[in-house]
Parts: structure tokens; sequence; C-alpha cells
């Protein structure tokens, strides 16, 4: 489906640049006027007459051809799914930690920090010891001497 759409919007494009030439080339109604006085602009490749008849039917070939690619791309447009990629967020929030060997234990516990009272103009810390967190064994390795 990803081919068709690239090449409707091909199709969209070249109809688009062929209506722009087509109506760059066409004469306006006051054309006609100026040939009556003997500008000499009248003589063009398709002759006096014959250039308005084949240039707004070709013009308005290219426009039909335009707006159906528009309509192919309204509809191609709404019928592509939900974006598979998600936010940068909702990624970091769905990686869990692994527990593995040299991997950090889901299961840390911190001390909350000491209480410090306020008296006077400076406070004072208490004289309370932080509880010591717990630490993890490193995993022993086959031929490894653990010194001693």
């Amino acid at each position: 489906m990803n081919t068709l759409f690239n090449l409707i919007v091909v199709v969209q494009v070249l109809s688009a640049l062929i209506i722009i030439g087509l109506v760059l080339l066409q004469h306006g109604k006051g054309a006609d006027m100026g040939a009556a006085f003997g500008s000499g602009a009248s003589g063009s490749l398709f002759g006096a007459t014959g250039s308005s008849n084949f240039m707004s039917k070709s013009t308005g070939v290219a426009a039909a051809v335009f707006f159906a690619s528009t309509l192919a791309l309204a509809y191609f447009g709404t019928q592509r799914g939900p974006a598979v990629g998600t936010g940068v967020m909702e990624r970091a929030a769905a990686v869990k930690p692994t527990t593995g060997s040299g991997a950090v234990p889901a299961t840390t516990t911190v001390a909350p920090a000491p209480v410090l009272p306020v008296t006077g103009s400076a406070a004072v810390p208490t004289t309370a010891a932080p509880a010591a967190l717990p630490v993890p064994a490193a995993p022993a390795t086959p031929g490894s001497s653990v010194p001693k």
C-alpha cells in the first residue's frame, strides 16, 4: 500500500505542475482585443482560435486528475493505522530493571534522611546514625581466587 500511496503523490505533483504550465501558457480574454488592433500577438502554435479550446480542455483534464488524486490521498490518509512509535516518556516508563549478574537488585532500600530540628538561627543535626544499606554479594566466578 505504501507504493500505491507514493504513486498517487507523484501523480498529484505532476498534475499540479501541468496545471501551472497550462495556465501560464494560456492567454487571457484581453489578448484577443490587442490582436484586433494589429499587435501581432494572435499568431500562436495552435492558431488564432484553436489554442483556447485545446488549452482549456487540457487544463480541465489535469484538474480532474488533480482532484481525483487528492481524494485518493484523503482516503488513504484516513485508512492508516495509529502510529507505531510512542513517545520517549512512555518507553522510559516501560523499561524494567533486571536482576541478573552484575545488576542492581530492585529491592534496594534507602534510609530516610535525618530530621533536623530548628533552634535559633542555625540547624543542628541529630545524633542518630542512619541505617546501613544492604549490600548485595558479588557473584563468584569459576577460577577466581578470593583474597584472605
